[in-house]
């Protein structure tokens, strides 16, 4: 009966040697916190990227395919091959693309293309 106890006893002891009474604040980086957080919460509000609107695969008169991906604001993604990212992002009314993500063709750098 005494040796149940006397264990029960030193595991106690040891749970309790392992607090400490310190005070313990956890960060996520110990260099502070986030300076974008302070900047983000002053401005009031964050303007996102476009979203896709749709991707689209065309095939040009030249025979040659390119993948387009239409963006919600107009602007759209040319690419060669669908795991490409493709060309910087050619704004609404950009001379090298005409069309838009619910025609059936567009002109891409002078050729017409279709869906």
């Amino acid at each position: 009966m005494t040796r149940p106890l006397t264990i029960l006893t030193l595991v106690a002891a040891a749970a309790l040697a392992g607090c400490n009474s310190e005070d313990h604040t956890i960060v996520s980086d110990p260099a502070g916190p986030d300076p974008m957080a302070n900047a983000v919460a002053n401005a009031g509000s964050v303007t996102l990227p476009p979203s896709i609107q749709a991707s689209k695969a065309y095939r040009c008169k030249d025979n040659s395919l390119i993948y387009v991906d239409w963006y919600s604001d107009g602007s759209a993604r040319v690419k060669k091959s669908r795991d490409e990212v493709g060309a910087p992002l050619l704004a609404a009314g950009d001379k090298a693309l005409t069309g838009d993500a619910k025609a059936a063709s567009i002109t891409f750098n002078g050729q017409s293309c279709k869906a």
